[in-house]
């Protein structure tokens, strides 16, 4: 008989996501009239660019064509949208070369199958609350987890502990759940730790793009060193629109290198470059060349709107917190808010408060770790109007409180 994984049998029973979908769907079932407003599942609302359908528009004509036809592309990404990404690294404040941009469906799968790369017997770094991502799929490859404290307290960006050693850290800035952001002077000394550390920083950056504050990092590459320690991924998402599109990619620099125990070198782009020819048959052709359009002049207007209008449906919940007195973080340089609970609630029993009396779906912070037990998270990729309503809905619980 075929042994299979038990490390699965360590996982939740469902993932976070899937236990909201099938609530709401319980909800709905039973109340077919009420009409309810997401603002759980990180999901964009808004369409396409304009430029960006173009290029689809276009490449899906050349695919109908004998003569511009395309078959199997370079697993790696065409090299011309992985000079736009770099030309766009430039713009941001970082130096990357375009051979150590890798293009995939997404950072959600390049953060899960980079851990192909790492032995098995590797120490991880993981904040709590965190993207279930990051722990699941560490437990199902059985690694050590180590988690560090993200709280109210320390503004849920925790630091370095000198006195513990870890060979992986998971840092996510702007953070999902809590929206809080790393400034360069925090990055730093999280860069220093992993040297001191040999270890290696698994930066994911998917909502750089939210960043309004030029004082606060888009990239850990803008930090000295970062390029010896640190791979990032990032994703066309939320910045252009692409949940369903899927694009994403990931940044791994030449210079991160190991020494095996017989003294042979290894790199880690090479090793990554090796992963992803074996597993993986790139991103299709129409979909690169739409990517490269969100890194064109008219693209990257059509992102930074979009962007501002999430900006703005952020706006409208954090001031509906500040009205209601409620503590919260994110909202500004994030798409998310994470709040504390009211009513003495813990963040599942908040949600189903909250979907039954106000028919507003959000997601509990227990889902992200033990630290968010009696918080919760609003998510601005909702359009204004839902939004509006909802923060009304939001106010309404409190009046008989």
């Amino acid at each position: 008989m075929a042994k299979f994984n038990e490390r699965f049998l360590d996982l939740k029973e469902s993932y976070l996501f899937s236990e909201v979908a099938k609530r709401v769907s319980t909800f709905k079932e039973k109340n077919p009239d009420r009409d309810v407003i997401r603002l759980g599942i990180g999901d964009v609302t808004l369409p396409l660019g304009k430029s960006v359908v173009q290029a689809m528009h276009s490449a899906a004509d050349e695919m109908g064509k004998a003569e511009t036809f395309r078959g199997y592309g370079p697993e790696q990404g065409y090299d011309f949208l992985r000079v736009a990404i770099a030309g766009h690294y430039k713009e941001i404040g970082a130096d990357v070369d375009a051979d150590e941009i890798f293009v995939s469906d997404g950072a959600k799968s390049d953060t899960g199958n980079i851990t192909d790369l790492f032995s098995a017997d590797n120490t991880v770094l993981i904040p709590d609350p965190v993207y279930p991502v990051y722990v699941d799929t560490n437990t199902m490859n059985g690694r050590n987890i180590v988690y560090m404290n993200g709280t109210a307290e320390n503004d849920f960006l925790p630091m370095p502990d000198r006195g513990v050693h870890v060979d992986i850290i998971y840092l996510c800035s702007p953070n999902n759940p809590t929206g809080a952001c790393y400034n360069k002077q925090q990055l730093k000394e999280w860069v220093d730790y992993a040297l001191e550390n040999d270890a290696v920083i698994l930066f994911d950056s998917a909502y750089e793009s939210f960043i309004s504050d030029s004082e606060l990092p888009r990239t850990i590459y803008c930090i000295e060193g970062a390029k010896k320690c640190a791979v990032e991924f990032c994703s066309l998402s939320k910045t252009a629109g692409f949940t369903g599109t899927r694009c994403g990619y990931t940044i791994v620099p030449k210079a991160i290198k190991s020494v095996t125990d017989d003294g042979r070198e290894m790199s880690l782009n090479k090793m990554w470059n090796r992963r992803q020819t074996t597993k993986f048959n790139g991103v299709p052709y129409v979909v690169q060349r739409a990517a490269e359009a969100v890194f064109s002049e008219e693209g990257q207007r059509e992102s930074k709107a979009m962007t501002a209008c999430y900006l703005e449906n952020a706006r409208i919940i954090s001031d509906t917190m500040n009205e209601l007195g409620i503590r919260y973080t994110g909202g500004i340089n994030s798409p998310y808010i994470w709040f504390e609970c009211p009513f003495g609630m813990d963040s599942w029993t908040f949600f189903d408060y909250m979907l039954e009396k106000a028919g507003v779906v959000g997601t509990p912070g227990a889902g992200f770790g033990k630290n968010g037990d009696r918080w919760f998270r609003l998510t601005a990729f909702n359009n204004k109007e839902n939004t509006i309503e909802a923060m009304k809905r939001f106010r309404g619980l409190f009046e008989n409180k």
